[in-house]
């Protein structure tokens, strides 16, 4: 793993590892015995530049360049972009971008694109030895030829055509002579192999699109089954690491390099990570963009990259959580706080603290000297000493919670009520008094006493207090919104539409609530972008792109409960 630059997090837990498992182990026993020869373990990430990289491409991206590494062996990064109309340059460069954030560098960045010259020699080369040929059928009639898993498929009409014939009708789809859906290049293998994917493959279809790269260079692109063993031969790939739904085409994926004498790279399957309460299909998370049931492929709700990381995410614990989860030949779900769990516990090591009211009420001290300002030195985090520590203002009038204080106090209520004292924290013991109310009643201003000899938090008479509350200093608070995310869908399992509707019907209304009043201490003025805070009693927090030097916009990244520590203590996981 490599610093890749500006893009580049901390990495100070690089060293860690996917856990022992069977792609390890095959890598191990390749290198063992010299099976690629003096060649060094070369892996490639592959994604399709049709969508923004989500979390489960973490998990493959961390297998990718993890195990290359462990092997001294290298990653490229190359894009499968073989269907012009459904990638677009956007797609590429926020692939390149979260790659990197997450701590990787690849060695070359590829395009099967770049091998669209080479691809073509070879299906010229196949139709020539009698192991492709073009078809007429339609995509229905294809379809309909290729048979069950109970029944053999039946030969296409035009299988038997000549060497010739098909090296010329191949050249003129190539040419563009033929509308789209017209013809297709197809593999001649067996029709009724008990493999589906081994009968009769469509290797080319035509398409006149613009492509990204190539322009209209083309207007026949080769299926993904063709041009991915392919792709891998050419760049060396000793290990080609894919998804379990990929099975059943290894035998295809083989045939193709066997037929052409190439280096022969391997296919090896693991399960995909699927999580509770979240979707992982590019294609239900496009359509909840189009659609505006998010706010964009970065909606902090969204699983993609790009979403989880405006969140608040860091890379180090989506590593950790990748290598917590182990490799398998089953394919299962994992509960989504497992996840959270990795990331509360890297922001509780690495996030400054500060202390922010999300829904203020006017604490008024009648006893406390009007005008004067008192400074607390505050810890910035108590699992870093080397954070140091921070000066915070206090004064007459400061901001708490709503929730910290009730007039009318439900039993076993502890915090600020009439006649109750609380401890401020790090500052004074403080007394509720008296309130003010508005018109139709609710409580506005609360006004208490505190006791100078508490200064600090702690009483020299060593009386008790049952709870501490944070406060924000009236006179020097900093304005915020602050906006409250919570899981995108409802349901742990969204996939699973109810009878006669859609997944949309298992969004959570309630996965976003913004509050415009916040009140920060004025340490957060100098929050960057990204920087990322545990407000203190309330949850973790960063700071939003969509924030402005006068317009502050804090992301919650999550609460502070931890439900899976919970979870793993009840069951002993």
């Amino acid at each position: 793993m490599t610093s890749p630059g500006s893009e580049s997090p901390d990495t100070s837990n690089a060293d860690i590892r996917p856990t022992s498992n069977f792609l390890r182990d095959r890598m191990a026993e390749d290198v063992r015995t010299r099976k690629y020869g003096d060649a060094h373990v070369q892996t490639r990430f592959p994604p399709e530049p049709n969508g923004y990289l989500h979390i489960g491409h973490a998990k493959a991206i961390f297998l990718d360049f993890g195990l290359a590494d462990e092997f001294g062996g290298k990653t490229n990064l190359r894009f499968d972009d073989t269907n012009p109309e459904k990638e677009e340059q956007e797609y590429v460069d926020s692939i390149q971008k979260d790659v990197r954030w997450l701590g990787y560098e690849w060695e070359r960045l590829c395009y099967a694109s770049d091998y669209f010259g080479q691809l073509y020699e070879w299906a010229l080369q196949l139709i020539r030895t009698g192991k492709a040929y073009v078809d007429d059928l339609s995509a229905d009639e294809i379809r309909q030829y290729r048979g069950s898993l109970t029944e053999p498929g039946k030969e296409s009409p035009h299988r038997s055509r000549s060497v010739e014939e098909n090296v010329n009708l191949f050249q003129r789809m190539k040419a563009g002579e033929f509308p789209d859906g017209s013809r297709v290049l197809r593999a001649k293998i067996d029709m009724a192999s008990p493999n589906l994917n081994m009968r009769d493959p469509v290797m080319y279809r035509i398409l006149h699109a613009t492509h990204h790269r190539t322009g209209d260079e083309w207007c026949i692109y080769p299926m993904y089954d063709y041009a991915h063993g392919q792709s891998d031969s050419i760049e060396r790939v000793t290990h080609s690491m894919c998804t379990l739904e990929f099975t059943d085409h290894q035998p295809l994926y083989r045939w193709y390099i066997e037929q052409l004498g190439i280096f022969p790279s391997q296919q090896i399957e693991f399960d995909r990570l699927n999580l509770t309460y979240t979707l992982l299909s590019k294609r239900k998370l496009l359509q909840l963009v189009q659609e505006g049931r998010v706010n964009g492929w970065d909606d902090p709700r969204m699983p993609t990259i790009s979403g989880i990381r405006r969140r608040g995410f860091t890379p180090e614990a989506i590593r950790a959580f990748s290598a917590s989860i182990g490799v398998t030949r089953t394919n299962g779900t994992t509960d989504i706080e497992l996840l959270e769990h990795f990331q509360r516990d890297d922001l509780n090591r690495r996030a400054r603290r500060a202390m922010a009211v999300l829904r203020p009420l006017k604490l008024i001290i009648d006893n406390y000297p009007e005008g004067q300002v008192e400074h607390f030195e505050v810890v910035n985090n108590p699992e870093d000493p080397a954070a140091g520590t921070r000066q915070v203002p206090f004064s007459r009038e400061i901001y708490i919670e709503q929730d910290d204080f009730r007039e009318v106090p439900p039993p076993k209520y502890f915090r600020l009520s009439p006649g109750k004292e609380v401890r401020l924290r790090a500052a004074y013991f403080v007394t509720a008094q008296s309130v003010v109310k508005d018109a139709a009643g609710n409580v506005v201003e609360v006004h208490c006493t505190y006791d100078p000899a508490t200064r600090g938090g702690d009483s020299p008479d060593g009386r008790k207090v049952k709870s501490t509350i944070h406060w924000v200093s009236a006179t020097h608070a900093l304005s915020a919104e602050v906006r409250l995310y919570e899981k995108l869908f409802a349901t742990a399992n969204p996939g699973d539409a109810p009878e006669g509707g859609s997944f949309l019907d298992n969004l959570n209304p309630n996965s976003l609530e913004v509050l415009a009043s916040a009140k920060l201490e004025p340490s957060l003025a100098s929050a960057r972008v990204e920087d990322r805070y545990q407000f203190e009693r309330v949850g973790y927090f960063c700071l939003d792109p969509d924030s402005s030097e006068t317009r502050r916009i804090f992301n919650r990244t999550l609460p502070l409960k931890d439900s899976w520590a919970k979870i793993e203590k009840k069951t002993g996981a």
